[in-house]
């Protein structure tokens, strides 16, 4: 096997993932020259153009999804039983990317990542927000974290988190204006802060509970966020209703600084949930991660799930 084609089959599979020089120039700490003439040397060895390049856009061509397809699984099981090796007589090792909904990880990964930093030095956790589900393994992730109802079941889960509930809040700048609410019927009078998903573009709709019955209902007005926390802010500012997941508004409920509006229609949530595929959980840094998630959530856990 040609050495140099090996030495660069990283970087092939980090532009692939990337969809870009630059970016996985960034990813992998080297410059855009150096990843630009890495992935020329492979096409130049196989004898074909691997990607296809416009001044917007780097796409695989036939040849460069055959060889990423063939090339990533095997790099990504390299990493993992190299990191097994190291971690045999010491600490667990590496970097550890995490793939995560924006509202995981205010909930559930900060303080498993502060107290990772203190027992692991050694492990690198890299988190990346994302509104949509993805292939974590197709994008060069060790686990992802999302609402137990989103996951595929042939992963295996980890909870993170206890169920929560889905409320409407408000601020009392807002309810002394404009009054509560009637009913869910009476929310297409009020101003809703919109939620607009990013990998779609469609604006979320509010699953509700209406009488016993769950409903989903559109809203409208002058304000569209594409974060909660960002819903949060505005709500506090009087612009609107918000929906959110209530832990995210509790200290601003008990403070007074928002009140929550038609209790009655709050629907409850499976929670938050770690996944990964099971030859996974053999890595050290990942079970270091599960064992500090559940040390740390233990007290809150309500119900086995699924563990590696």
């Amino acid at each position: 096997m040609d050495r140099d084609l090996l030495t660069h089959l990283p970087v092939i599979v980090a532009v692939a993932r990337r969809g870009g020089f630059a970016l996985a120039a960034a990813e992998l700490g080297m410059s855009p020259s150096a990843v630009s003439h890495a992935v020329r040397l492979v096409e130049e060895r196989i004898g074909q153009p691997l990607f296809a390049r416009t001044t917007r856009s780097v796409s695989l061509t036939e040849a460069g999804k055959a060889l990423v397809e063939t090339a990533a699984p095997a790099l990504q099981d390299i990493a993992e039983r190299m990191d097994r090796i190291r971690g045999v007589k010491g600490r667990p090792v590496g970097l550890l990317r995490i793939n995560a909904s924006n509202i995981a990880i205010p909930l559930a990964v900060t303080p498993v990542v502060a107290a990772m930093a203190e027992r692991y030095p050694d492990v690198t956790v890299e988190i990346v927000a994302d509104q949509g589900l993805i292939d974590i393994v197709g994008e060069g992730f060790d686990a992802g974290i999302r609402l137990g109802e989103m996951i595929a079941q042939d992963m295996v889960t980890v909870r993170m988190t206890p169920p929560f509930t889905a409320v409407i809040v408000a601020s009392p700048a807002y309810v002394g204006k404009h009054g509560r609410p009637r009913d869910v019927g009476d929310l297409a009078n009020h101003n809703c802060i919109g939620y607009r998903l990013v990998r779609s573009g469609a604006l979320y709709r509010w699953d509700l509970n209406d009488d016993g019955k769950d409903v989903v209902v559109e809203t409208h007005g002058t304000a569209i966020v594409t974060d909660s926390l960002g819903a949060i802010d505005l709500a506090l500012a009087g612009v609107g209703l918000a929906y959110v997941f209530e832990p995210l508004v509790r200290a601003d409920l008990a403070a007074g600084r928002l009140a929550q509006i038609l209790p009655q229609t709050a629907i409850e949530e499976p929670g938050l949930f770690l996944y990964f595929p099971r030859r996974a959980s053999m890595a050290p840094k990942l079970r270091a991660f599960i064992d500090t998630a559940q040390e740390i959530g233990r007290a809150s856990m309500r119900t086995p799930d699924r563990v590696a």
